[in-house]
């Protein structure tokens, strides 16, 4: 039976696992793993979600690290769990019973089965529904958090997005990526660097030889969050990718290793598995800098009125009187009030057939007279123009959405690191419970023994 839920593996990726392992039935007499702020990891979660991994790579058992690796880069990942869940509680995000529901018959409908038949087959395998949902629940809060996250913490400007655009006009080629990382606790001293430099050395001369290939060592030694998955990150377009690999990236060709690679957070290598054709790249098109006006009118073609109103404000503006200054005192626009008329750059389809043919007609600076529209009178100033990239509102959102993609990811994991760091953690299982201020972690050959401390296992007042 395979897995429905791998307690192991990122829960968000979990949604989209197939079925529930069977639970080992050497599961030890319950004890504590690890004790979080004021929360505890039994081990018997921890047991669970260590056969859920092995099942998974049943027969592939030597791409594994060794015990002890495995079951520290397991506890530190419920460890993470634990504590999103418990910030998201803090930050008053929550999820209703009918979403819960919504989530779980995603996730039988996936496995093609229904939530009933997906429920009994739990049953018969001796597992928990209560705690299905429960694990369900936790990881719809760690997605909100990150969500949360991303809009108070994450901005794209208007210029990022004019720029990746202009970019992606040049090539549509999509990036599938891998990277190792072996992590460096904040404010490392030379010697954790050093020791951190030697042991990506050593595993870099291990897949440069041959010796091991790079899914395995990522499996084996990397500190990554997709460690389990051998390092993979997926398929990037060039705009989520960070500007201080896209250069390293440029010179690569597929199956090549780079690195190692100095990061704010340790040292990192990087696989380009593959690429792809991402589609066709975008054309030029002339962009308008604009502002404008907007007397309302519910019949603009018989408003005599409306547009008496519209030609004075007109001969105001010919008159000398500063655009910016009408729009925020006499505009019916809600928004152009706010922003003195300011539209920013759009091309002439992006502006309105009416609208867009004015501005178009225009010499940069000059002032429209009052155009017709289905809202009323709109009167433009053609600020400026240039040649831009052609994309549509569609394509200027997900370029922005693939922009905080990239943004979030680096940002969210300093999130997590710092409130890591900040948290009471007592890990009680393994040689981190003997050390609690450098946990054991395998070397690769060439290496040292220890690799830079302070990434897991701390105890900490929080």
């Amino acid at each position: 039976m395979k897995t429905l839920f791998s307690a192991v593996l990122a829960l968000q990726l979990a949604l989209a696992a197939p079925l529930f392992a069977q639970q080992t039935a050497n599961t030890p007499i319950d004890g504590i793993a690890a004790v979080v702020n004021e929360d505890v990891i039994l081990k018997s979660e921890l047991a669970r979600a260590m056969a859920n991994v092995q099942q998974q790579y049943a027969g592939r058992s030597n791409e594994l690290p060794p015990h002890d690796i495995l079951e520290k880069q397991i506890l530190d990942r419920l460890i993470l769990q634990r504590l999103q869940v418990a910030r998201a509680q803090q930050s008053g995000i929550t999820v209703d019973d009918q979403e819960l529901g919504q989530a779980i018959e995603s996730i039988a409908q996936n496995n093609k089965v229904s939530v009933d038949q997906l429920r009994q087959q739990m049953a018969q395998q001796g597992q928990s529904y209560d705690s299905f949902r429960n694990a369900v629940r936790d990881e719809l809060l760690t997605q909100r958090l990150k969500q949360a996250y991303a809009q108070s913490a994450v901005h794209v400007s208007e210029s990022e997005v004019n720029a990746a655009l202009a970019a992606q006009s040049h090539t549509g080629t999509q990036l599938h990526l891998a990277n190792l990382v072996i992590a460096l606790p904040t404010g490392a001293t030379p010697e954790q660097i050093a020791t951190g430099q030697k042991k990506i050395d050593g595993i870099k001369g291990l897949i440069d030889r041959k010796e091991m290939d790079f899914t395995a060592a990522a499996i084996r030694y990397s500190d990554g969050s997709n460690a389990l998955e051998g390092g993979d990150l997926g398929w990037r377009s060039a705009q989520e990718i960070p500007a201080a690999f896209a250069q390293i990236i440029g010179n690569m060709k597929a199956g090549d290793v780079a690195g190692p690679i100095r990061g704010a957070s340790g040292f990192q290598l990087l696989k380009l598995v593959e690429t792809r054709d991402g589609g066709q790249g975008l054309g030029s098109v002339t962009q308008y800098h604009t502002r404008q006006l907007l007397v309302k009118s519910k019949d603009p073609a018989t408003d005599a009125k409306g547009k008496a109103r519209a030609e004075t404000l007109r001969a105001r503006l010919a008159g000398g009187a500063k655009f910016d200054k009408i729009a925020q005192s006499d505009s019916d626009d809600p928004v152009g009030r706010a922003n003195g008329g300011d539209t920013g750059w759009r091309s002439q389809d992006g502006l309105g057939t009416e609208v867009g043919a004015a501005v178009a007609a225009l010499h940069d600076g000059e002032i429209s007279q009052p155009i017709q529209t289905k809202d009323g009178w709109v009167i433009a100033q053609r600020v400026a123009s240039r040649q831009g990239v052609a994309a549509s509102d569609d394509q200027r959102g997900a370029m922005r959405e693939a922009i905080g993609r990239r943004k979030l990811e680096d940002a969210y994991d300093r999130f997590l690191r710092e409130m890591r760091g900040e948290a009471y953690v007592d890990v009680r299982v393994g040689d981190a419970a003997q050390s609690q201020s450098q946990p054991a972690q395998e070397a690769a050959p060439a290496a040292p023994a220890a690799p830079p401390a302070g990434k897991h296992g701390k105890r900490r007042g929080g």
